[in-house]
């Protein structure tokens, strides 16, 4: 007898949500979310924002950071950066960015804490 188990999704804010296999980013493009499998992900790095990545509202200022739509970001202090092996390096604001490390460091993603340029 075959059982399916639902994909349990462990952490969801509307935006960003991490599920058993992947981390999805909401609003990530103009149509759509955006779904990377955690053993894609090599890093995803805790940072501080600054006056220009608080204010980035969706898209990108220098070409390799984007932003997925997050209207409340200019109040947000700290942003993960989530590196791929893709050049654009997805940036989320989560409601709980603690809690998104944590899960992403339960699937065996090297969660980290620096500064990231471009950010600032």
């Amino acid at each position: 007898m075959l059982v399916i188990l639902p994909d349990v999704t462990a952490y969801d804010d509307g935006r960003v949500a991490c599920t058993g296999d992947e981390l999805i980013i909401r609003h990530y493009y103009l149509s759509g979310a955006k779904h990377i499998g955690y053993p894609e992900i090599h890093e995803a790095r805790q940072v501080p924002l600054g006056a220009i990545g608080r204010w980035r509202i969706q898209g990108s200022g220098d070409l390799v950071h984007w932003f997925n739509f997050d209207p409340g970001r200019p109040h947000t202090s700290h942003a993960l950066v989530i590196y791929t092996d893709a050049r654009i390096r997805p940036v989320i604001t989560p409601d709980d960015p603690a809690a998104v490390a944590a899960e992403l460091a339960r699937h065996g993603v090297n969660v980290t804490t620096g500064q990231e340029a471009g950010l600032y």
